[in-house]
């Protein structure tokens, strides 16, 4: 590139050229002057001379690389200063990593297989799933065909679904990877750098419906030929799955569920009437696995997109990528095969994945939490006000203080729970963990309720603003409450953990009481 001294760009101040320099490279804004989204006062302002300073007061970094067709050279003798991450780099913020990633703390929790997937996903969802994500975001359009296809080539949405027997023999398996190594940390390593992608309603949108529904499929179904036939379209990426239990009268209280199944004379199928609310991805889906009622309690049944079948968008806080839909089953008739586990015992599949379901939450949440954080160490360090850096302020420091503390030790009682989830078969882990992942849920919920707010006041009017510096502020304030609500309420959570924990009491040595 060509070398250019600061006395030659000093000439270049004029109408008809416009030269600038940010971190010893020089832009020619000639042409772009008219362009310039924020006026063109405000670069006449800074011609010919440095203005590194004043881009970062404003800007992100994403903007020099959008325009770097304009970077005609670098200033002579010097290099560059700004740190500038390439895909699959870990982030050089403190904090800005949990602390297994960090070459100066150590982990008793993670091996060289999970630092092989942790390395091969980074690079993957810098690579492909982040630019999709933004745009999906953005647009509101529903998750490319082609993401998908390239998730299910490299395994990643086998994984979505924790460790099994789904993932045994599997040989092209991201990082290389063996399916039967696959734990509960390699989950949670899946479920964080997925998070990454830095887009809350896409983050729904990228396939959560599979995570929560083709896992009743994989447990509960009653034929082994169709339950293989089922997975593999839905692991393929050739169909598309969802869970869909919510009802406008039945949220967190599933036993109040209304939509019904009542058996043909002959008793071959059912037909099915009801209503089903708040249904992720059910906008696109193949396959619902559906909560009912039939004639003695509550039961599970595949249903198959259909005449009768009805999905409707529904508009909610974060972006329609995510599919969020309303249902309706008129008189559909699915045959008694499809039902999971079961008649009148479906409470049982329900229930079954709640625990994975909520702690899949909490990694992701506690990892935007991270997200967040970086981004307010990063702004308080740049941004100047009244001649000073933020971070000379010391009310800035406690809230970026009171934002690292939530962060780090959520992340070290979510790391605790995930080593039980290793130890524990899955039973045990209902009896045992149920409780404690409902109080993290809670915790990392409440802690995303004060970072947010932090953050929005470091931010300030830019937290409000969709695009530039804030935007991933703006995004998180706006969708945070979406893990307060799904998957379980805080309240709800919170009562089940503390309940857990009074039963444990009662049945426990007379000494507890």
């Amino acid at each position: 590139m060509t070398t250019i001294t600061r006395d030659e760009v000093a000439k270049h101040n004029s109408e008809d050229s416009l030269w600038i320099v940010i971190d010893s490279k020089v832009y020619d804004l000639t042409d772009f002057v008219d362009a310039h989204p924020g006026g063109e006062s405000v670069l006449r302002q800074v011609a010919g001379q440095e203005a590194t300073e004043a881009f970062y007061n404003l800007h992100r970094q994403e903007v020099l690389q959008k325009y770097e067709s304009l970077c005609i050279g670098t200033i002579a003798n010097e290099a560059p200063q700004i740190i500038v991450p390439k895909p699959g780099d870990l982030s050089k913020i403190p904090y800005g990593e949990p602390t297994w990633l960090s070459p100066q703390f150590k982990s008793p929790y993670y091996n060289a297989s999970h630092r092989a997937l942790q390395s091969a996903l980074r690079v993957f969802v810098d690579e492909e799933v982040y630019p999709v994500a933004q745009e999906c975001e953005k647009t509101g359009q529903h998750i490319p065909q082609s993401l998908i296809d390239r998730m299910a080539e490299n395994g990643v949405l086998r994984m979505r679904l924790g460790p099994g027997k789904h993932l045994h023999g599997q040989k092209n398996l991201i990082g290389g990877i063996k399916g039967e190594e696959f734990d509960y940390f390699h989950d949670l390593i899946v479920s964080q750098e997925m998070t990454r992608a830095n887009a809350r309603g896409f983050a729904d949108g990228n396939m959560a419906g599979m995570t929560i529904g083709l896992t009743a499929v994989l447990n509960f179904a009653n034929d082994e030929a169709w339950k293989q036939k089922i997975s593999e379209e839905v692991f393929s990426g050739k169909k598309k799955i969802c869970l869909a239990i919510t009802e406008a009268f039945a949220g967190s209280d599933v036993a109040g569920l209304r939509t019904t199944a009542v058996k043909t004379p002959d008793g071959k199928h059912y037909i099915i009437n009801g209503t089903k609310k708040w249904i992720t991805n059910g906008v696109w889906c193949d396959y619902f696995v559906t909560g009912v009622k039939t004639d003695k309690g509550l039961s599970v049944v595949l249903i198959e997109r259909q005449e009768g079948v009805e999905t409707t968008p529904i508009k909610t806080s974060y972006s329609p990528t995510a599919g969020t839909s309303y249902i309706t089953f008129d008189n559909v008739k699915v045959p008694v095969g499809n039902l999971l586990g079961v008649e009148n015992k479906g409470i049982q599949v329900i229930l079954s994945n709640f625990n994975h379901e909520r702690w899949t939450m909490v990694c992701g949440g506690i990892r935007m939490s991270r997200l967040v954080t970086e981004e307010c160490l990063k702004w308080a360090n740049q941004r100047l006000v009244f001649g000073k850096k933020l971070t000379d302020q010391p009310v800035i420091r406690q809230k970026l203080a009171k934002m690292i503390a939530h962060t780090e030790a959520n992340q070290a009682w979510l790391e605790n729970i995930t080593y039980q989830m290793t130890l524990m078969p899955y039973a045990q882990q209902s009896i045992h963990l149920a409780g404690p992942i409902g109080l993290l849920k809670m915790q990392a919920t409440r802690a995303a309720h004060e970072i947010a707010d932090d953050a929005v006041q470091i931010f300030g009017g830019r937290a409000l603003t969709q695009s530039g510096m804030g935007r991933t502020i703006e995004m998180f304030q706006r969708t945070y409450k979406f893990d307060a609500i799904l998957g379980g309420a805080e309240e709800v959570l919170g009562d089940l953990g503390v309940r857990q924990a009074l039963k444990s009491m009662e049945t426990g040595p007379k000494s507890m009481l």
